[in-house]
């Protein structure tokens, strides 16, 4: 993926999203870390005229997205399986993925600002 597909995802998919979401836009604040095509002056540029506020991503800091972590436990259990060709990965990862329970999620959910409040100290 590059930049001009990432804005292109953006596009398709923010500001339905925000809706869906009944969020206001002026409280939105979207967050991503620095990955370059999220730090590409393109990007920087789209998201600026889009009016998307972002949330201030500090460097070596990927731990602090949820997802990341949901990532790293779906790629774990992915790998115990052993796939053997492409079609067992893809159908490994639907089945993993499912299997996520959503108690997973609100933990990391809940943990997140006590991870935000330590990177703010070790880091600012």
């Amino acid at each position: 993926m590059n930049s001009e597909l990432y804005q292109r995802i953006l596009k398709e998919n923010v500001r339905t999203s925000v809706h869906e979401l009944n969020l206001k836009r002026r409280n939105f604040i979207f967050q991503h870390d620095n990955d370059p095509k999220h730090a590409s002056k393109s990007t920087k540029e789209w998201l600026h005229r889009n009016k998307i506020k972002t949330l201030e991503w500090p460097s070596q800091s990927p731990d602090l997205n949820p997802i990341e972590h949901l990532w790293g436990d779906l790629k774990r259990a992915v790998h115990r399986r052993c796939p053997h060709n492409l079609s067992d990965l893809e159908r490994f990862c639907k089945e993993e993925w499912a299997n996520i329970a959503t108690s997973r999620c609100a933990t990391l959910i809940g943990s997140y600002p006590k991870r935000l409040s330590a990177v703010i100290k070790t880091k600012y």
